[in-house]
């Protein structure tokens, strides 16, 4: 049955008020709530001229501030100016969650931005204009002079591009697509949704969007999304019951995806669409003009085991087949691959066993000793590149020569290091222990003129060292976190803190990722986090290794990195370990003391989906399949099915306005945790999203805190 004292709603977090004040009595918890997990006043969603000579940046005014703000740096001086301002442009209006329409909230919960105020925004490519919407008004930005000019809209706007020019913006209003100034939309209203990217793209498949310009701002292609065939989720807010619940069309395993097709709408009124075998090819991964004359769009069948880059004629519709990347697993995302360069050549991913490569029109280019990660661009002439060597908690920046020369490193020690290029151009972003650190490097020259990005940033209150090593045969990285006063010799209760699903790397050097867990540490645990098989950038062997089956691999391999630790270090005791995740971190927590009570000894999981027949199409049939065709692996990866057995402590949490892991997952497990007379916890979070935003995660980890302190004793 369920243990009714620790069924409770929790208090003072943002729902509809965001003014409401947030209840934290912990001094850390408190600092990370106000400073948004300490990214309140960094720079983000950098754009760079085309010619290098400016960059667009995010920002909020200081540590404590949510609300970002459009500014302009100029590389060849160095001065940064405000360009947009929604405390001038829009008074009283902060731009929170409860205050976004509905497609504007989804998508910030699509890509996992929760900050306030300019989202995001869109610009030419000289950056001489940018737009934006806040609270869904359309605003058009002069970077020149600052100005900015709100745009009538016919409704409710949601992601407004400019064409070359800035002079049209096209944008959604109402599923359907519209191009400044005509008050009537460009799309046909033919029942679909227009212009928007459905749901399985933008949470699994990397395209958030749905419409671009043709380079001379004559059309626009578009996205025609019909998700009629589609079930419908529903959510209801006990704590306002006389609204009516607010539902959304969900792409279930097994069921049918939303059907996506692609047309280019001429602001003359033609309209032509683009055929492939869409039947065979479901799912739009990209799509983008190569010219006026040439569309280019990738492509995946439904297991995701075959991409197409396709070629397509916006005249015509005709499309034609380019490259194609087959795996008998699936086809791990490459990020800027498939793609054409400038010179016709075709650039592919590249996998071996035990390395991620990449190849030019098959022929495999020379990346020995890297895992490559990301594919940047191009700058001087070469492929910039996020890369992995070594320890995979580190990535560096490697330039790729496509004409056979050796790798060029651009980073210098571990760390985590991206990039972004333009022209002469180059942004560094570096993080490690000591912080991060953003440099623009000029002139096209690594030992030149260089620019540091200001960041208002809280400073972040621990510098965290973890103990790292790679564990067991199967060299599983692993970390190790003490507390900061802990004296060698004093057995510690164990603390996993755990992911472990694909798509996601626990252990690496991004500093702020371990803010918390030193945290944690320092409530009187040994922090031991673990990426598994299946996790990514160790290898495509080591990804892979869950195909057709989740749960067993990853229980194996933490049980046994655990097991392999505490050899190392003796302070870990084993006879009091809990466990906390979140996502596929929470069903891994759950999994835990539900298959393996003999060495996890009490659960925190939040948002965990406890059947995976019941999530998405594209992420869960990626690796196992369709239901219809792997019941077995279903059934032993569902946990619904192991209730009965529970014998340890287990907490269950969940937002209930979770459009991502619905909030049924974790009532269908409570619900047979009952039925089977097992004593469990829940923790319902009305109006909270699966992000657990506005210093919800701060409450929430108060709360894990509490009850792993009583179980674990």
């Amino acid at each position: 049955m369920c243990d009714i004292s620790h069924v409770r709603l929790l208090a003072g977090h943002r729902t509809r008020d965001h003014d409401r004040a947030v209840t934290l009595t912990d001094p850390f918890l408190a600092l990370s709530a106000r400073t948004g997990r300490f990214t309140f006043g960094a720079p983000r969603a950098y754009t760079l001229a085309e010619d290098g000579s400016r960059l667009l940046l995010l920002r909020s005014t200081g540590p404590e501030d949510p609300v970002d703000r459009l500014h302009l740096l100029d590389t060849a001086t160095g001065e940064e100016r405000l360009v947009a301002d929604p405390a001038a442009l829009a008074p009283g209006r902060s731009g929170h969650r409860d205050e976004l329409p509905t497609l504007e909230r989804r998508l910030r919960e699509r890509i996992r931005l929760v900050a306030a105020g300019i989202g995001g925004y869109a610009a030419t490519a000289d950056l001489s204009t940018a737009v934006f919407v806040l609270d869904g008004r359309l605003f058009r930005t002069d970077t020149a002079t600052g100005t900015s000019t709100e745009l009538p809209v016919a409704g409710p706007a949601f992601d407004p591009r400019p064409d070359a020019t800035g002079e049209r913006v096209a944008y959604v209003a109402e599923d359907a697509l519209y191009v400044t100034p005509e008050p009537t939309p460009l799309s046909p209203a033919d029942g679909a949704r227009w212009g928007v990217a459905e749901f399985a793209a933008a949470e699994e498949l990397g395209r958030s969007r749905g419409h671009w310009w043709r380079p001379d701002g004559g059309a626009l292609l578009a996205a025609r999304v019909d998700e009629s065939a589609l079930p419908r989720r529903y959510f209801a807010d006990p704590a306002h019951p006389g609204d009516p619940a607010e539902d959304f069309a969900y792409p279930q395993a097994g069921g049918p995806n939303a059907d996506v097709q692609l047309w280019v709408l001429g602001l003359d009124g033609s309209r032509v669409r683009l055929r492939w075998d869409a039947a065979a090819f479901p799912y739009v991964c990209a799509a983008s003009w190569a010219s006026d004359e040439e569309l280019l769009l990738t492509v995946a069948d439904r297991l995701q085991q075959n991409v197409l880059l396709l070629t397509a004629d916006p005249a015509t519709g005709e499309t034609r087949e380019l490259s194609r990347t087959t795996d008998e697993f699936w086809v791990d995302d490459l990020p800027g691959t498939p793609a054409r360069l400038s010179d016709g050549r075709l650039l592919t991913a590249h996998d071996t066993p035990q390395a991620r490569g990449l190849a030019l029109d098959g022929e495999p280019l020379d990346t020995t000793g890297l895992q490559i990660r990301r594919v940047v661009g191009r700058w001087r002439g070469r492929l910039l590149c996020e890369t992995g060597r070594g320890d995979p908690a580190d990535q560096y920046v490697h330039l790729i020569d496509p004409d056979g020369g050796a790798p060029e490193l651009l980073t210098t020690g571990p760390g985590a290091h991206s990039a972004l290029a333009a022209a002469n151009t180059l942004l560094l972003t570096s993080a490690d222990a000591e912080g991060i650190r953003r440099r623009l490097l000029l002139d096209g020259l690594l030992d030149g003129r260089e620019l540091q990005l200001a960041d208002l940033s809280a400073a972040l209150p621990h510098r965290v060292r973890p103990q790292l090593a790679r564990v067991t045969d199967r060299a599983l990285p692993t970390a190790v976190v003490y507390p900061r006063d802990h004296s060698p010799g004093r057995g510690l209760p164990v603390l996993l803190d755990v992911y472990g699903g694909p798509g996601f790397q626990a252990v690496a050097a991004e500093p702020r990722r371990w803010q918390l867990r030193q945290w944690w540490a320092d409530q009187g645990f040994a922090v031991v986090t673990t990426d598994n098989r299946g996790t990514p950038f160790v290898s495509p062997d080591f990804t892979r290794a869950i195909f057709r089956r989740f749960s067993q691999v990853a229980l194996d391999d933490q049980v046994d990195a655990l097991h392999a630790l505490a050899e190392r270090h003796p302070d870990l005791d084993l006879g009091r370990v809990g466990v906390r995740g979140w996502s596929y971190g929470g069903y891994f927590a759950a999994l835990a003391v539900l298959r393996r009570p003999d060495v996890f000894h009490a659960a925190s999981a939040g948002a965990p989906p406890t059947d995976f027949r019941q999530y998405d199409t594209a992420y869960t049939e990626r690796y196992l399949a369709l239901p219809q065709d792997n019941p077995e692996g279903y059934a032993d990866d569902c946990l619904l099915t192991d209730a009965p057995g529970l014998t340890r402590p287990l907490l269950l949490i969940h937002g209930l306005a979770d459009d991502n892991v619905h909030p049924s997952h974790t009532l269908l497990l409570s619900e047979a945790l009952t039925k089977a007379g097992r004593p469990h916890s829940v923790l319902p979070l009305p109006g909270v999203t699966h992000l657990t935003p506005g210093g919800v995660n701060e409450q929430v980890t108060q709360a894990e805190l509490a009850f792993l302190r009583s179980a674990l004793g």
